[in-house]
This record gives structure tokens, C-alpha cells and sequence, in this order.
């Protein structure tokens, strides 16, 4: 039997699942030893049930290990793709500007809303020429 482990969250509600990995031991009634690649050696292989998910389904939902880049401290860097709309919301004393963000590893469906301001401060390339990354 193969599981996918959960990775990390972009948005609200939309949980990142990163494998398939073949589940090696069921260790007690909550919890999952998993086979891992070599890229994977400094994660600890045994995952409480509720960070797994079955094996089943659209695999093409399912990030590749190898094409996520892992850092030291365990973390993925997310990588904005480009910029798919924008919309401005009027607040009491303000106006406050959003854009919806298509990440790197991440179906349209999947895109967020995120603060324009910052998006430009950290990503000042999405804006040129009509939002496309080069």
C-alpha cells in the first residue's frame, strides 16, 4: 500500500500532499512508518495518521518529491508563477488591493489571494508585462 504525506499549506484550504511512499509499518493505531527517498533522510519516517492520505485517484494532485526543493530546515520556497487577476476591496478608510497568485507546483484552482503591496515589494518581475514570469 502507498500514502502521500501532507507537506504544507498555501491558501486556507489547501492542503499540499508530496509522495507516493510505500507505508512500511503501521506503528500502534495512529500512526505510519514510511519508506522515504534519500531527499528525504533528515525527515523523521514515522507520521501520525491525520498528515497521510491514501494512494488513490488523480495522481497528477501529487507533487513529485523531486520536484519540490527541500532546504535545510524542512521547508519548501514557494515560487510565484504569475499573477491571474487582481481585485480591490474598499475599507473604511482605505482601498486595499489583492492579486491572485499562481504558485510554482500548483493547479489554478489552487491559486490565493495575497496582498499586492507585498507581492510587489517580493516579486517586482510579476508585474511587468502583463503579470507573466519570465
Amino acid at each position: 500500500m502507498k500514502g502521500v504525506m501532507r507537506f504544507g499549506k498555501k491558501g486556507k484550504l489547501s492542503p499540499r500532499y508530496i509522495g507516493p511512499h510505500r507505508i512500511a509499518k503501521r506503528i500502534g493505531n495512529v500512526a505510519y512508518e514510511l519508506e522515504l527517498p534519500q531527499e528525504l533522510a533528515a525527515v523523521h519516517s514515522v507520521f501520525h495518521i491525520s498528515m497521510l492520505k491514501k494512494c488513490i485517484g488523480d495522481p497528477s494532485l501529487i507533487l513529485p518529491t523531486e520536484s519540490i526543493r527541500i532546504n535545510d530546515n524542512l521547508s519548501c520556497e514557494e515560487v510565484p508563477v504569475q499573477i491571474l487577476d487582481r481585485q480591490v476591496r474598499k475599507l473604511r478608510t482605505k482601498d486595499v488591493a489583492s492579486v491572485k497568485v499562481l504558485w510554482r507546483n500548483q493547479f489554478v484552482e489552487e491559486a490565493n489571494w495575497e496582498a499586492e503591496e507585498d507581492m510587489k515589494k517580493r516579486y517586482p518581475h510579476l508585474f511587468k508585462s502583463g503579470g507573466n514570469a519570465d
